[in-house]
């Protein structure tokens, strides 16, 4: 299975983009009203001096369209001095258009009125008008390495999706905008800066779909600010929704992610952007802009800072133009970047499939969009439960047929899948992989139980299900003892679960075995771990929602269930080509395209660890050469390490 890494090429000098979202701290939004260009290039200096190469830059749409047919020619010329100094300073910057929503607050220029900025023809024809007219301008300056339609459109254009437009509206408005980009003659690439919150990656549907848009735009720009119950989901939220979004195999940017320093200690701050670095590197993102440059202090009272007080604090640099550990954390980034030359890296195959349902991302007839989240979660589950397992793992969506072959499949918490799935996972496993899949019930009363046919044939037993009933789990913790060996689980060894779950979705499968045997039961005797041997593979059935019970624990991970992932990877023969025994320890390898190998070492624990890593080859450290054989690693460390 090839997992995603595209990377954009255009610009050898600002790549990969390493960068931040860009406000002057003379005026937030309001900078080009308050524009100081000697502050201006004081903040660059600060981020290129830490080894970032890129901003993101907004055209504040009040004030740059100040009228239907006009741009206001003051601003620009300052705008035009703001990419001068990129250049000073050996910096690159991305332009965005569009740009009424920010910081928790809409602005419109004073002309729009109530007219609809996806439906409305002249109101399109505006947006269009001065998307071009400010490409045409700017173009051909050296600074402007790409383009960004708006921010946060779904936001902006129906606020908050109370009344979402249709993807086919969305989708004709995105090709208006990209072409009137390109039609300048402008040849940077050109993306939306909608966040990617759209129903491929989130399951919302929104309008916004990267399917539909994909014609039109050159990459993929998530913005991850949600939050979690578990650090090391919280760790490896952005990594997900990178491999999400990578749906259409186009480069993906990290293009927002961030923090207030209002909510986090220092040091905790610096530890997420770590974290998040990092991973979602590991997860496919080839480019990074952290929200944002700086500070605003000064602008207390001025919207949106005076009711959203948090985000005057974002910054990678204080008020003062200071350092703060976020820009640290960026800088050491920025040279293990170039110790490995990340551009001419790429991530590893993978010999392990995680499952994407078609049901999050299609409407089905009569299926339920409250179904949506729990595939999500229990995927996110799922992909961090593979991590700690050193698990190198590959999505595959349903929605595509499955491209690719993989040793193991793996369907977390599984409820939905269409028949032709179910069929084709059949086939696989009697071809030779390993298909697990947990059961879940789901979290609504509508049509308990699985939405798939002929579970009994697939995993060789039969379900006792009646009929609308989910059957409880009434035990806190689940208990799951081995009655044999099973990868490197040893008979009789006990893995314990902590149950979670609403009324709907805290249930058992229960079930007879008939053509498959039961390698491990609850505390009550009942099947829990069901082997098929089918052909010259086989099924394994969890009846019980593992993935869906972690999901919803707060402070589970490492999860038990990374045993369980190890176990299967073993029967299933999946190469790993670096472990750790310990689980807060992930370990994935980056390919050089030279050949040479580099291993990625991300703690999730909250205290210093040495680890001795098992490795097909010698690790060797990235700055010397030395052979190492312990690793030392700090609370939440990162440690990259050479493979030969």
């Amino acid at each position: 299975m090839r997992r995603h890494s595209a990377q954009l090429i255009h610009q050898p000098d600002v790549l990969p983009w390493l960068g931040a979202n860009f406000w002057s701290r003379t005026g937030g939004p309001l900078m080009w009203r308050n524009y100081d260009p000697a502050v201006v290039r004081e903040e660059l200096r600060v981020l290129a001096g830490h080894g970032l190469n890129t901003t993101r830059s907004f055209f504040y749409w009040p004030d740059f369209h100040p009228e239907p047919g006009r741009v206001d020619d003051e601003l620009c010329a300052r705008f035009e001095d703001f990419l001068d100094a990129h250049v000073e300073t050996g910096m690159g910057t991305i332009p965005t258009f569009i740009v009424g929503h920010m910081s928790g607050e809409n602005w419109d220029p004073v002309w729009r009125g109530d007219r609809d900025l996806y439906e409305d023809v002249w109101m399109v024809g505006r947006q269009a008008w001065f998307v071009s007219r400010m490409a045409r301008r700017f173009k051909d300056h050296p600074a402007v390495t790409g383009w960004l339609i708006t921010n946060e459109m779904p936001g902006y254009g129906r606020i908050y999706q109370v009344d979402p437009p249709s993807t086919d509206v969305v989708t004709a408005w995105a090709q208006a905008m990209c072409n009137a980009v390109r039609a300048t003659g402008a040849t940077q690439p050109v993306s939306l800066g909608d966040g990617a919150w759209g129903i491929e990656v989130t399951g919302r549907d929104n309008g916004f779909s990267l399917r539909e848009t994909a014609e039109y735009v050159d990459f993929v720009g998530p913005h991850v600010y949600r939050s979690d119950t578990d650090r090391p989901r919280q760790h490896y939220r952005a990594a997900f929704e990178c491999e999400l979004a990578s749906v259409t195999g186009q480069p993906v940017v990290l293009e927002e992610f961030g923090l207030s320093t209002d909510t986090v200690s220092a040091a905790n701050a610096g530890i997420f952007y770590r974290q998040t670095l990092h991973n979602s590197l590991l997860g496919g993102a080839t480019g990074w802009l952290a929200w944002n440059n700086t500070d605003y202090d000064d602008l207390w009272d001025q919207s949106p800072y005076d009711h959203h007080p948090f985000e005057m604090h974002f910054g990678i640099t204080d008020s003062t133009g200071a350092p703060k550990e976020p820009l640290r954390e960026l800088a050491a980034f920025a040279g293990v970047l170039k110790a490995v030359d990340f551009p001419r890296c790429s991530r590893t195959d993978a010999d392990a499939a995680l499952v994407v349902p078609a049901f999050l991302e299609r409407g089905y007839p009569y299926s339920r969009p409250a179904d949506r989240p729990l595939i999500f979660t229990s995927l996110h589950q799922g992909y961090v439960t593979a991590r700690a397992a050193d698990l190198p793992v590959a999505l595959t969506r349903e929605a595509d047929g499955m491209p690719g072959e993989a040793s193991l499949y793996l369907l977390p918490a599984t409820r939905q899948l269409t028949t032709r799935t179910r069929r084709e996972l059949a086939r696989r496993a009697a071809e030779g992989a390993t298909v697990y899949l947990s059961f879940c019930s789901g979290e609504h009363p509508v049509t308990r139980g699985p939405w798939f046919d002929d579970l009994d044939g697939l995993f060789g037993v039969e379900l006792q299900l009646s009929y609308g009933v989910a059957e409880p789990i009434e035990d806190d913790v689940l208990e799951l003892t081995f009655t044999e060996d099973f990868g490197d689980l040893r008979a009789g060894e006990v893995l314990r679960f902590p149950v979670a779950g609403n009324e709907d979705s805290r249930a058992y499968l229960p079930v007879v075995p008939r053509a498959g045997r039961v390698v491990a039961v609850d505390a009550h005797g009942r099947p829990a771990l069901v082997v098929h041997e089918t052909g010259v593979g086989r099924t394994v059935l969890s009846t019980y929602p593992l993935e869906h019970m972690a999901a919803r624990t707060a402070r589970v991970n490492p999860d038990v269930t990374q045993r369980l992932y190890g176990a299967l990877a073993q029967l299933a023969g999946v190469r790993r080509p670096v472990t750790v025994a310990d689980p807060h320890v992930s370990a994935d390898v980056l390919v050089h395209a030279d050949g040479r190998r580099f291993v990625w070492l991300v703690s999730q624990s909250p205290d210093p660890l040495v680890v001795r890593p098992a490795a097909e080859g010698k690790l060797h450290g990235l700055a010397d050469g030395a052979p190492v054989q312990d690793v030392a690693l700090d609370a939440y460390g990162v440690a990259v390490l050479e493979l030969r």
